[in-house]
């Protein structure tokens, strides 16, 4: 495992299911689907406006007729604005997003939650052991290892404030 958050825990969540898409929709619309291995966020929706992702290049914005991209997540918010104005906010600790010709985006994340389910306090205890992992790490793998973990554990914090 890439990314060494597991020592992180969050707060028990109760499962958000994305809605229903719209019978409505018509080839200009965005189709979204976001999943992390333990939930599935969207499912094909077309209930999405628009997409803002923290990514390695820099944090974006993405709506339908984006230009095609693959994009490597770093860790932090990933906010989506559905159609009726609804943001909902997902800290992310990694991934991968890819945005087709034909405007359908898909999200996949190593570990992802709602924001508002985040523990602050988990972070702070995640990022006090990784501090102390750096410090005495032996070699340049223990070392990259909780640097990931730091980042991500800094990432939390900021994301929960």
């Amino acid at each position: 495992r890439i990314v060494a958050m597991n020592s992180m825990s969050v707060r028990n969540q109760t499962t958000t299911t994305a809605p229903a898409t719209s019978a409505a929709g018509s080839g200009a619309d965005m189709i979204f689907t976001f999943a992390a291995p333990s939930e599935v966020f969207y499912n094909q929706s077309k209930n999405v406006k628009q997409i803002d992702v923290p990514s390695m290049s820099g944090n974006m914005g993405i709506l339908a007729h984006h230009v095609p991209i693959l994009g490597v997540l770093k860790p932090g918010v990933v906010a989506v604005i559905e159609n009726d104005g609804t943001t909902k906010r997902y800290f992310v600790s990694s991934g991968s997003i890819a945005v087709h010709q034909d405007s359908s985006v898909q999200l996949l994340a190593e570990e992802a939650i709602l924001v508002e389910n985040l523990d602050t306090k988990a972070a702070q205890d995640t990022l006090s052991d990784s501090q102390r992992k750096l410090q005495s790490a032996k070699d340049e793998r223990e070392k990259a290892e909780a640097q990931i973990e730091i980042e991500c554990a800094e990432a939390a914090i900021k994301a929960s404030q």
